[in-house]
């Protein structure tokens, strides 16, 4: 259970997933026919704002959508989960568009439009100042411009929680601001290469946490899918293993996980305890469909980790 005075403002993107299920993803140029099609709430601060909500903590959101009728898709899930969504603002043009394609075997493809999202520069996180100066947690993703981004790190008194997914170029004070940093293998070595550009190829995922810990991030969290995570920080670097589920879809899995890394982390727990929780409501998501539709409430029973 949660405080509910475990505070979280998630400053980023707002989506309506246009999902698509086929039986495996095309080759270039290959035209295959797909078995479904909906449209679901999604983007990458709205899964996360729904996560550490429907898990006890007191979420708000800083973000945009449009002036359009897929707004009240992308809001309907925060809203039924009591995400604050006073400093959600409604901008000229279309709301966020992520087209996702999941396969048979759970692995799926994103392209994200961004929308309104691209209207979330440093002005606009501005107007949500006193909302992240307040907030014991503030997370944010690579959804929306730098500038905002930056600009958040900035106003945040607590701790922030930098989910550089997709990996953009921010300012190097931002990534230092993290703690943690939260990303895959793949975004970790991007990182790593922004920030220092010489430092080569890591040989091991530990490697390249011991890298990013070396330049200056306070903590890391690398997740690795069905391999867990790797927590670092002043503590020491351990191993968190996931619980084993049979997936159906891993789109915004990645998402439930920091999201309940956050709430975790906003209630007063250790970095390791937090991502021992989190991996677990991880594995909760990929066993549904979707992005929000797929993730634990308090009442809903996660996966344990097998000795």
């Amino acid at each position: 259970m949660i405080p509910s005075t475990a505070s979280v403002v998630v400053v980023g993107s707002i989506n309506v997933d246009q999902l698509i299920t086929i039986e495996r993803h095309p080759l270039p140029g290959e035209t295959l026919i797909g078995k479904s099609m909906e449209f679901l709430p999604g983007g990458k601060g709205a899964n996360q704002a729904v996560a550490a909500a429907q898990l006890g903590a007191a979420v708000s959101l800083v973000g945009a959508v449009g002036r359009d009728a897929q707004a009240q898709v992308a809001t309907a899930i925060l809203t039924r989960a009591g995400v604050g969504l006073s400093a959600v603002h409604t901008v000229d043009g279309p709301t966020g568009l992520a087209l996702v394609t999941v396969a048979d075997d759970a692995e799926n493809t994103i392209v994200v439009i961004p929308g309104a999202n691209a209207r979330m520069g440093a002005d606009a996180v501005t107007a949500g100042s006193s909302d992240i100066a307040a907030a014991a947690v503030v997370v944010l993703q690579g959804e929306i411009p730098a500038d905002g981004i930056d600009t958040a790190a900035r106003l945040a008194t607590g701790r922030v929680v930098l989910n550089l997914a997709p990996v953009i170029p921010v300012a190097a004070e931002t990534i230092r601001r993290a703690d943690p940093l939260v990303v895959n293998e793949h975004e970790a070595a991007l990182v790593l290469a922004q920030v220092d550009p010489g430092a080569g190829i890591p040989a091991t995922d530990e490697d390249l946490v011991a890298r990013l810990r070396a330049w200056g991030v306070a903590s890391v969290v690398l997740t690795r899918g069905a391999k867990g995570a790797i927590c670092s920080d002043a503590s020491g670097t351990t191993s968190v293993p996931s619980p084993v589920v049979s997936a159906v879809d891993s789109s915004g899995a990645g998402d439930a996980f920091v999201g309940a890394l956050s709430a975790r982390l906003a209630a007063g727990a250790s970095l390791l305890d937090a991502a021992r929780f989190a991996v677990r409501v991880g594995a909760f998501a990929v066993q549904g469909r979707g992005t929000q539709t797929s993730y634990p409430t308090l009442a809903d029973t996660l996966p344990e980790v097998l000795a």
